[in-house]
């Protein structure tokens, strides 16, 4: 059972950058792929981003891609550098990890992910 927690999260201005950490319980590096989501008020679970086993492989989601990026060490932890942050960022963020076996297939899905942290909340005001 791999426990994650995120932290980071917190007040930003419209164009401002912020930088969220997600820490494992154990090594997560190669076993597992990695991902965030996030959750705005009144909004379902949206993908954010995805970095396999290896670190050589990352996705975006349409509404972030040239802004956030998503990074990893060798150990267990996983970072989202979110820049040019807008109103519509604001949510809580989850990161989310998942047996890297899968592969990159069906990345964005939340329900091929088995481990689940407790999020961390982002608030951007214009």
């Amino acid at each position: 059972q791999v426990q994650l927690v995120e932290s980071g999260g917190g007040w930003v201005q419209t164009g401002g950058s912020l930088t969220l950490s997600c820490g494992a319980s154990e090594r997560t590096f190669i076993k597992y792929a990695m991902g965030w989501f996030r959750r705005a008020p009144g909004k379902d679970l949206e993908f954010v981003a995805f970095i396999s086993g290896n670190g050589g492989s990352t996705y975006f989601a349409d509404s972030v891609k040239g802004r956030f990026g998503i990074s990893r060490d060798y150990a267990n932890t996983t970072w989202l550098e979110m820049h040019s942050l807008k109103p519509e960022d604001a949510a809580d963020y989850y990161c989310a990890a998942r047996g890297d076996g899968r592969g990159a297939g069906d990345y964005s899905s939340r329900a091929t992910y088995d481990y689940w942290g407790q999020g961390t909340q982002v608030t951007v005001s214009s």
